[in-house]
Formats: C-alpha cells, structure tokens, sequence
C-alpha cells in the first residue's frame, strides 16, 4: 500500500504563489514564536511523549498478561523512575569517591602551573608576574563568556526543569488516552484516509521507538568501549567517565567530545606525562568514530536516517530555542519531521533533502523497480483478459450441440 496520504476528493481551487509562501512563512514564524514562549510547557510534554512511546511496549505486555491499564502504566512508570534513581546513585557515589582525590589533584595542579610558569620564564623570557597577569586576564573574559552561556542555557532550561515533575502525570494520560488521542487524529484530519493516518502514526511510532530504544543500546556500547580504553590507560574512575562519555551522546555528535574533556585534564593532573591526556581524546576520538559510522546506522537503522548536514543544523536550531533540552530532542523531532514530509505528496522533496543520501538513493531504486513492475504487469493484462474471454458468436446462430452418444 502506498504510503503517502491520499486526500480525499474536493474541488480543486488554484492559490496564487506568493499567497501561498507568505502563509508558510506567517506560519512558520507563529510556530516558532509559540514554541520559544511556551518552552516551560512544551519542553515537558515532549519528554513525556517519548517516554510514553518508550514505556508503551512495556504497559502492552502487562496488558496481554492480564494486568488492568492503570495498573499496568503504574508499573511501567514505576520501572522507569526506579533505573533513573538507581543511576543517579551510582553517580553520586562516584562523585563522592572523586571528591576524596581533590586534595591531591590539587597539589599535583599547583607543581604542573609552577611548572609551567619556570619554562615561560625561561624560554620565552616572560616574568612570572606578567604571565600570572595575562592569565588572569584571559581566564576572567573565558569566565564572563561561560557564565553568559551558562545563564543563557539556564534561563531556557531552568523554567522547564520546575514543571519537569508533572512528567509522571503527562506519561500516565499519553497511556492511558493512547486511543482517544488516535480518534482524535482522525477527526482533526478529515480529508485523509484513516488507514493512511494509521500508516502514518505507526511510522512515527517506529521511528521514535527505533531511535530510543536503539540510543540506550548504544549508549551502553559505547560507554563500554571508552572504559575499556580509559583502564588500559590507568586513568581513575575509568568506568563513571566512559559512560558519563557515553550518557553525552544524547547530544549528538559533540557529545562525546565534551565527555572526553574531563578525564583529559584528570589525567594531566593525575598522570606522570602530558601524554595520557593525547590518548584519552585519541581513545575517546576513536570512539565516536565508530559510533557514527558503525554502531548507531547498525542498530538505530535506517528508519533515523538523517544526514548529519541537516543533523547539525538541528542542533544548532534546537539550542538556540530550547537550549540543552533543545539539543536532546532536536534529532528525533527532526525524524518525525522527515516521515511527516515524506507522506505528505506535496513535501516529500523536502523530506528527501533531510534524508541520509545513502538511504534515500536506494529508496528511490526500490521505487522505481516497483514502478517498473507495475507497469510490466498492467500491460500483461489486457492480453490476459483477451486470451481468457470467451469468444462471441454472430447474431442469429445457435450453439451447435453435440449428438448423444450412441447406445
């Protein structure tokens, strides 16, 4: 069956052009005014609408196994929120275990300054009262600059974090009125098909049950990997920073970058050589390379497929709106985005421009093959029709009965 959405029959009424781009363009800036003012709001519902779709294979089975809906979607919540609370214990545990090694990490920074001071002195004929001075200087304007990012990301993501705790409340309704809200597509959207609206909601589902369940099995991969790499280096707490690394990827692409910036200055500090610092980011680097090439287009698939030009794009749009809520959800709203393109026959080029090339070159082969034999196989069937359609008589003539066999 087709997939694109077919409208149902209606008078066509031709719009000039410029009506036509100044209603997109009206629209578009009233979507993103309304998505920047409700951010408090929106924010949160977009989380719990994710969770929903994550949590609903898990209220699905309860559900086959008997177990009443409310009573499944508590238990579902409850699973979910007890793995939040048991990370965030161990985290806090190996935050309690690092803050032990202050002192020492303390100490050994002071020689690696003093240090470094000695060598400008020496080689670069810079007393130390003007390095201290210049960087001073610098460390105070990278100081203001991360302070005003800081503020900025805070003040789009703080509001948001007050009404984080009716997330709960929203996962629980998503489940609970998963049909009403079906039935309500259906009415809304009148001059579609309902099965082409189903089509539609069951690609978004996959999509966003694909991305999220194939991220955590990524996550645990790739935080394996960077543990693996920071023990044979000997860096401390090995484990909570490869996956602290590996949590980071929830902001693609720079994720594990930022990740790997810690256990680099640890291990400058900690470490005998400059070095280990080199193969931390080396390690960590080498990482993210298989992750983008290999791991996640292996197991997310090819139901996410976004270029990472229109990723990146996302991101920087996504930050600037929501600001680290907005980079989180940018790749998946981004995907969605792109199956409602493709349906929708009139903007299915640009869901094409925000697709992975590799995918979308092979999508168009299929398509054309299934064209090609379509049309091979309406051409057969005239043909077929004449050769089985019984042949008529002329006018005034009778059939011609056999005689009885002779006794």
């Amino acid at each position: 069956m087709n997939s694109t959405l077919r409208p149902l029959p209606d008078k066509d009424r031709k719009t000039p052009v410029y009506q036509k781009l100044a209603s997109v363009l009206v629209a578009v800036i009233a979507t993103v005014y309304i998505l920047f003012t409700l951010r408090e709001t929106i924010i949160p519902l977009a989380f719990s609408i994710l969770l929903a779709i994550l949590l609903y294979p898990v209220c699905g089975w309860l559900e086959k196994h008997k177990v009443p809906r409310v009573g499944a979607i508590l238990l579902s919540i409850l699973t979910l929120f007890t793995v939040i609370v048991i990370l965030g214990y161990v985290v806090s545990l190996q935050i309690g275990s690092f803050a032990e090694e202050l002192p020492r990490i303390t100490e050994k920074a002071e020689v690696i300054l003093d240090q470094t001071l000695t060598m400008g002195e020496r080689y670069l004929n810079i007393s130390r009262t003007q390095q201290v001075s210049e960087g001073k200087k610098y460390l105070i304007n990278a100081l203001t600059e991360g302070r005003a990012f800081l503020l900025s990301t805070l003040v789009t993501t703080t509001g948001a974090l007050s009404t984080f705790v009716l997330i709960p409340l929203y996962i629980f309704f998503f489940l609970l009125y998963r049909d009403f809200f079906r039935m309500f597509v259906h009415k809304a959207i009148k001059n579609v098909p309902n099965e082409d609206l189903n089509i539609l909601l069951k690609k978004i589902y996959d999509v966003i049950q694909s991305y999220l369940s194939g991220l955590f099995l990524v996550i645990l991969i790739v935080g394996v990997l960077n543990s693996i790499g920071l023990l044979l280096l000997g860096v401390p707490h090995a484990i909570f920073f490869g996956f602290l690394a590996g949590f980071l990827i929830l902001i693609p692409y720079i994720g594990i970058l930022i990740g790997s910036i810690l256990p680099a200055l640890l291990s400058i500090v900690t470490m005998d050589s400059p070095w280990y610092a080199v193969g931390v980011i080396g390690i960590m680097s080498f990482v993210q390379f298989l992750e983008g090439n290999f791991i996640t287009p292996n197991i997310v698939g090819s139901k996410v497929s976004v270029n990472p030009l229109a990723a990146i794009v996302a991101l920087f749009l996504g930050g600037q709106l929501w600001g680290l809520s907005g980079l989180i959800l940018a790749l998946p709203v981004t995907a969605i985005l792109k199956v409602i393109l493709d349906t929708i026959p009139s903007l299915e080029p640009y869901g094409f421009l925000l697709g992975e090339p590799v995918h979308e070159l092979e999508a168009e082969k299929v398509e054309s093959l299934k064209e090609d034999e379509e049309t091979k196989e309406f051409k057969k069937k005239p043909y077929r029709r004449y050769r089985n359609k019984p042949r008529k008589r002329p006018e005034g003539t009778t059939p011609q009965i056999p005689p009885p066999p002779a006794i």
